[in-house]
């Protein structure tokens, strides 16, 4: 059973030779704008692979030499494939870690219960305790002693690096912020080893590798930015679509302490390792035709031609040759022989993403429409993550839906408990206790006792206590409630709503167990039963919780099962995945657009306001401020107004959504 397909979803065909070049002069010109050297990988286990062959390399080197090989290395989760494949080769005896010193880039500061959660405990169990590294050849950080004593204990580590010889190779991960190992915005090029306060963006990325429901500490102690520029190799690794920004701004943008990565420019030994999702916003990737000759797909040609709408603010139509030359697209007119021809080609393709009938038009004639007239009505299935994913990336689309007589149905894969705060469960509990006493005269032990018992533990919970079963189950009634209450309010019958509470996500913590074949069941069971002529599935693999990625992962091995098992349903189904709770698709890529009026838009909100566990209150909001209605409004509106903004029709909002075709 292949469970991580979502990893395989290539949307824009990339040409070997702009991510793994042939000859010093191709790269030279594909790179251009790159101010660190930057290796692509297809895969992330190639580049891992890669990374590794130079650690390996150079510790083989040092032990022929008689010398110890010094390492600076960080935690966080995308070191862990390079951690893995050392791990694998040394557990093949091609190589030994006996030579290796290494220092931890970071430790969380204070650790008031000891280094049971310490960065140095997670980087024994991903790395060092499944090597021969000596223990007394680890050094880091102490995030247990007294704040006055952290100054004097940064200079000993200073002083321990060097009297190792200095660090020859760091292997650090980016955070969103553009942080390196811990050191955050407006860190200075000339810092070393200090104490450091945390952003609220870094802790919520260490809330996934924080082996603990306890708050991860406000502070760390980290080396310092000057202390990772002394070391002699420095490697930066990223995977997946969420740090294509901050890789773009890294490797293409200003040296800046607000991006405190980009001092790696400044550094003659520095290199980023990723893979092609990461790559997605590099110049030579997404905008090649500025870097080298093309190899002009449809999608290319689209790409190009928004680009250059929005260079000259101009709309496609008005686009002329003289603004093709001039923004080094001149190929475009040797092959399309005109501006106009192109133009007109492109605007064309664009006009045919829109529909007003997402699940097809009956009787009509559906060649150049975006979804098939039959069969009609349709039996359709949305797949939605948590309790609400559905209405913020779809909501407008799945009313139409209904309103144009498919037979809907909606599957919540989560149960979504861990996303309702204690108020929510406090507030439920006070209704049922005294719903207990006006019309049950107190009868109901069970309500009492319980109401009593879960009263105490939340007036005695400490921040990062784990929730009980109860108070859990609690949650995800209240979760359950919401979105039958919404798919009410958009006419989908409850018998339709399939509540899967997929069973990866039922760890209690952020941190979810892995995705199995047991969740890929589950969701099978519910497409063998409704047999779909079209699935919608989350396409915003960017969830900072990757629960979306797993459930998309899940609903992918099920596709998979059954396309191999020939299932005669799978053959009359498509497959569309949609965004909109953390990204929206990029123009080149949308396939189809469903537009909505002023009025389906206050529908589509009204539906997401049924959770209202999810307004002001909710735990995991991130870093944007505003709530999952008005990010939604806004990317439904910034579609619409990029449509309006090349010269097509000018609409209220949109969805868009791209097909996924089983691989």
């Amino acid at each position: 059973m292949r469970l991580h397909l979502s990893s395989q979803i290539v949307l824009n065909k990339v040409p070997e030779e702009f991510y793994r070049p042939r000859t010093a002069v191709e790269r030279s010109e594909i790179t251009r704008c790159e101010k660190v050297p930057t290796e692509i990988f297809a895969k992330v286990e190639e580049g891992a692979a890669d990374i590794a062959d130079e650690i390996c390399k150079l510790v083989n080197q040092r032990s022929n030499e008689g010398r110890n090989c010094v390492l600076g290395l960080g935690t966080g989760k995308s070191l862990v494939p390079v951690y893995e494949e050392l791990i694998a080769r040394f557990e093949k005896k091609e190589l030994s870690f006996s030579n290796v010193i290494v220092f931890n880039a970071y430790e969380y500061f204070p650790l008031n219960g000891g280094n049971e959660h310490s960065a140095m405990a997670q980087l024994h169990a991903m790395f060092l305790d499944k090597t021969d590294i000596n223990p007394q050849n680890v050094y880091g950080p102490d995030g247990t002693v007294k704040q006055d004593d952290v100054q004097e204990q940064c200079r000993a580590y200073e002083q321990k690096i060097a009297e190792c010889g200095g660090l020859d190779i760091v292997l650090l991960g980016i955070g969103r912020s553009g942080n390196i190992a811990t050191n955050e915005p407006g860190s200075g090029l000339s810092s070393t080893s200090r104490l450091m306060l945390l952003d609220a963006t870094s802790r919520e990325e260490m809330t996934m590798s924080f082996s603990s429901q306890e708050p991860v500490p406000p502070c760390s102690i980290t080396m310092g930015i000057a202390t990772i520029l002394a070391a002699r190799k420095v490697f930066i690794t990223a995977w997946g679509d969420e740090k294509a920004e901050v890789i773009q701004k890294m490797v293409e943008g200003q040296i800046t302490d607000a991006l405190p990565a980009s001092f790696l420019q400044t550094h003659n030994d520095a290199h980023v390792v990723i893979d092609l999702a990461a790559a997605g916003k590099l110049t030579r990737i997404v905008h090649p035709w500025l870097v080298t000759s093309c190899k002009w797909t449809d999608k290319l040609v689209r790409s190009a031609l928004v680009w250059l709408c929005l260079k000259t603010g101009k709309p496609i139509l008005k686009l002329t040759n003289k603004d093709y030359n001039e923004n080094g697209l001149s190929e475009l007119l040797a092959l399309y022989g005109s501006a106009y021809n192109a133009n007109i080609k492109i605007f064309n393709d664009l006009q045919h993403t829109i529909t007003g009938w997402p699940g097809g038009k009956p009787d009509a004639d559906d060649t150049n429409r975006p979804e098939r007239a039959k069969p009609f009505p349709k039996r359709v299935i949305v797949f939605s993550p948590h309790p609400d994913d559905d209405v913020i990336s779809m909501g407008g689309t799945l009313r139409r839906l209904v309103q144009q007589g498919h037979e809907m149905h909606v599957a919540y894969e989560t149960s979504g408990n861990i996303a309702v705060g204690d108020e929510e469960v406090t507030r439920f509990m006070h209704f049922i206790n005294g719903f207990n006493q006006i019309f049950g005269d107190e009868k109901d032990e069970v309500i009492k006792s319980k109401y009593q018992e879960i009263k105490k533990f939340l007036a005695e919970k400490k921040e990062g206590d784990m929730d009980t079963r109860d108070i859990l189950t609690i949650k995800g009634l209240i979760r359950r409630g919401e979105a039958r209450t919404a798919c009410t309010y958009n006419d989908v019958p409850l018998e339709r709503v399939h509540f899967l509470d997929l069973p990866f996500y039922e760890s209690g913590k952020i941190e979810k167990l892995p995705m199995g074949e047991a969740d890929v069941e589950v969701v099978l069971e519910l497409l063998r039963k409704v047999k779909p002529h079209q699935i919608y599935v989350a396409g915003d693999l960017a969830d900072p919780h990757g629960t979306h990625r797993k459930c998309t992962d899940a609903v992918m091995a099920a596709i998979d099962v059954e396309k191999e098992a020939g299932a005669e349903w799978l053959k009359d189904c498509r497959i569309w995945m949609y965004r909109g709770a953390w990204a929206e698709w990029e123009i080149e890529n949308i396939e189809m657009c469903v537009p909505m009026s002023p009025e389906e838009l206050r529908a589509k909100r009204n539906s997401i306001l049924k959770h209202s566990s999810q307004m002001e209150s909710a735990p995991f909001l991130g870093n944007d401020e505003r709530l999952f209605w008005q990010r939604s409004e806004d990317r439904n509106r910034g579609t619409a107004k990029l449509y309006d903004d090349l010269g097509l029709a000018c609409y209220e909002a949109m969805e868009a959504f791209v097909e996924y075709k089983p691989l």
